[in-house]
């Protein structure tokens, strides 16, 4: 008996030995569950490699004690690779799901990271709605506007690109029918472009630099402070890879302008770096025969060099310099071209020139605890000139932020403070009061991210933020996502908002701030919001080559007391806080279908947005009620891509009472690619559909004119191609 027992024993521990330096695995497709035969399973750098059988299973032997990284690979599904710790401490066998290449273009959304709600999740697993722009997506706005991100934000649903001035092209970002002074601007979540730095910002940021672009829509104040009523935009920055990245892009387009851009990034053991060059100019163009410059005659450079430091696989730290330098003349064509005479005499001229520092520092602890700690400093000097007035200002700001992240396997915590100084100072060209202020705001946050369920996500987060001679605010916000089966899910959120006083608004901005009072700390007060969305989404195939998806969301936004300007005596303007309310309500409707090698996306938004004042409502200008999105792209992967674009935009009402034409923007473009060069050509706005053509931009005479608001194309048909190149 005894002899037995030991025998027994010998075989247990051989056997466990056998199992610490033995791998099984079962190998599964991840949609339909099946075993899948013939998968290469190899320990990568090792000769060590076996192929599953018909039931799916691989066995390896022998295997080096450490960490071992082991290899899946199977035509027609993504490569897998996972790293296991030898000798293991039990002998069970692992299930291995591998995932269809079929379907990675449907499920890549899955699988993106988002760095704007601060939470270290991907995408599908984060309750508050974001919506972004990347890859392929990125890439084809920037063949058709290679210069600037005007276009590539403006064809998203519910997103609109307000031009602010009818002869420097500056525009500005309004969602889902709010202001742009209530859309926050990021980059790498370092609000960059606030007060006077917003000015001429969509114009002097290329897309090329960019990775991604996420775009939170309703109230995001809880997330990053004040200014981000309607919503936040944030661009984020390539970072350098272990394979080299060079690559160009030259641009050149009918409305006689040209683009250069160029953009290095690579990792070298523990030092990475990232720079980007821009050169980008363009000649006086007027398509009509108003006199005006629809894009006005401008040269601007841009550099940003990054360096990437990684301490070890627990710390790093990256530290970048933002650099625009632009000067830019619009007005009068003939005094453009130096023939100006007593009639031919108007002009604007912006000068501008941009510095900013980001810094950032990470370190993890362990596996369930970060801190980050970032601090950015940014100078923006603006020069405007017209005949008989000079406005120049500086500003001069800085952002600094702690925050820690507490995360275990069902819930994340973030919290943090931070500091934000905004110093604006102005020269003094007549006895006009001067608009100086200096303005500090203090700020503690935290957000809990919880898995309650398989189905149900919950996102709860609060921050109060102290504003010197203003108040302190509370800011709750709340979402929760709802998995309700695989191809259905919903999201429902909301929060509360608030955006401090300045004279940088769209309004101010068309008099290039002429007459305009300054802020009066004693007459006005914070602009305050709340506002919620809820949206449904439904992803499936109705057949093996159609995928089909469709997201429909409804928003609402209430705005008390909002700040406008108005009129005074002797043509002088003041902000005042309304004794009234602006809310904005709708829907957005987005539709993909794919099919083979092509895609179609339908969109279509509802906007009604108004201003209330004893119990009158008034229709907020510039908004239109109604707008269709339509894109249709055919690809041949690394070889063609080919789309058709058709926008329309319902009737809005102006600012002087009138109601602005509807229209229609149609665009081609077309691409061809052969490994890492390809060329394009891109027909944009080829119904030639202009303000000019069917509407006025001005009244009163040509040397002394009065700007129209502008709701429509000025710059009509135009034709761009180049060239992109990997080196």
């Amino acid at each position: 008996m005894k002899s037995k027992f030991i025998l027994l024993l010998l075989v247990a521990i051989n056997t466990l030995a056998f199992c610490q330096n033995t791998f099984k695995a079962i190998i599964r497709d991840q949609e339909t569950k099946q075993p899948l035969s013939g998968v290469v399973v190899q320990l990568k750098k090792l000769t060590i490699s076996a192929i599953s059988d018909a039931t799916g299973q691989i066995i390896l032997n022998h295997i080096p004690n450490g960490q071992q990284s082991i290899e899946y690979s199977f035509s027609e599904y993504e490569t897998k690779t996972e790293i296991y710790q030898f000798p293991v401490s039990i002998c069970d066998t692992i299930i291995v799901h591998l995932k269809s290449s079929e379907h990675q273009h449907e499920d890549e959304i899955e699988e993106v990271r988002i760095s704007s709600t601060r939470s270290t999740r991907t995408i599908k697993d984060i309750p508050t709605r974001i919506e972004f722009i990347a890859g392929e997506e990125l890439e084809e706005k920037g063949n058709m506007r290679s210069g600037d991100i005007r276009l590539l934000l403006s064809e998203s649903t519910g997103i609109q690109t307000q031009q602010t001035s009818a002869i420097s092209a500056n525009a500005s970002i309004r969602i889902q029918g709010l202001d742009g002074r209530y859309t926050q601007i990021l980059k790498d979540g370092f609000p960059l472009y606030s007060g006077a730095a917003s000015g001429l910002g969509l114009l002097q940021t290329p897309p090329l630099d960019l990775k991604q672009v996420e775009v939170i829509k309703g109230s995001a104040s809880t997330l990053y402070g004040g200014g981000a009523i309607a919503g936040l935009v944030n661009l984020i920055s390539k970072t350098p890879t272990n394979k080299r990245q060079l690559r160009f892009h030259l641009n050149g387009i009918s409305s006689k302008g040209f683009d250069m851009n160029g953009f290095y990034g690579q990792k070298f053991g523990k030092i990475g770096t990232t720079v980007f060059l821009s050169h980008n100019r363009n000649w006086a163009y007027a398509p009509s025969r108003t006199d005006f410059t629809a894009i006005p005659k401008f040269e601007r450079y841009v550099i940003n060099p990054k360096l990437f430091v990684y301490f070890n696989d627990h710390t790093k730290l990256n530290f970048g310099i933002n650099t625009a330098v632009e000067n830019r003349l619009g007005g009068d064509v003939e005094y453009i071209k130096g023939r100006g005479d007593s009639i031919h005499n108007y002009f604007e001229e912006n000068k501008t020139q941009r510095y900013s520092t980001q810094l950032s520092f990470d370190h993890k602890i362990d596996d369930g605890n970060f801190i980050n700690i970032k601090n950015s400093v940014s100078y923006f000097n603006r020069m405007i000139n017209i005949p008989k007035y000079t406005f120049d200002g500086t500003q001069v700001s800085t952002f600094s932020e702690a925050n820690y992240t507490h995360r275990k396997e069902n819930t994340e915590w973030v919290t943090g403070v931070h500091l934000w100084t905004d110093n604006f100072k102005e020269k003094q060209f007549s006895e006009f009061l001067l608009r100086n202020y200096n303005q500090v705001t203090m700020g503690i946050f935290a957000q809990n991210l919880w898995r309650v369920t398989d189905w149900f996500n919950l996102e709860i987060g609060l921050r109060g933020d102290y504003i010197v001679d203003y108040d302190v605010v509370i800011l709750p916000r709340i979402s929760a996502l709802f998995k309700i089966t695989d191809k259905l899910s919903s999201r429902i959120g909301g929060g509360f908002g608030y955006k401090a006083p300045t004279i940088f608004t769209e309004e101010s901005e068309r008099i290039q701030y002429r007459n305009v009072l300054p802020i009066d700390k004693d007459l006005n007060k914070l602009e305050k919001s709340y506002g919620g969305n809820i949206d449904f989404n439904y992803r499936t195939k109705l057949s093996n080559k159609l995928n089909f998806s469709i997201n429909q969301l409804f928003f609402y936004t209430y705005l008390n007391h909002p700040l406008m300007l108005e009129a005074r005596l002797g043509n002088i303007f003041q902000f005042v806080n309304s004794s009234g309310h602006l809310d904005t309500k709708g829907t957005e409707t987005n539709i993909k279908l794919k099919y083979q090698d092509f895609k179609l996306f339908l969109g279509y938004t509802y906007t009604d947005t108004g201003f209330y004042k004893n119990a009158i409502k008034t229709t907020n200008p510039l908004t239109p009620k109604h707008r269709i999105n339509s894109v249709l792209m055919y690809e041949v992967e690394n070889q063609w891509k080919i789309g058709l674009e058709a926008y329309y935009f319902s009737k809005q009402k102006l600012g002087d009472g009138a109601i602005g034409k509807q229209y229609w923007l149609c665009g081609l473009m077309a691409e061809r690619i052969w490994g890492n060069l390809s060329i394009y050509i891109n027909f944009e706005n080829f119904l030639d559909s202009r303000q000019s053509k069917f509407d006025t931009i001005y009244t009163g005479a040509v040397n002394h004119p009065n700007f129209r608001d502008i709701y429509a194309p000025l710059d009509g048909f135009l034709v761009n191609g180049g060239i992109k190149f990997n080196l």
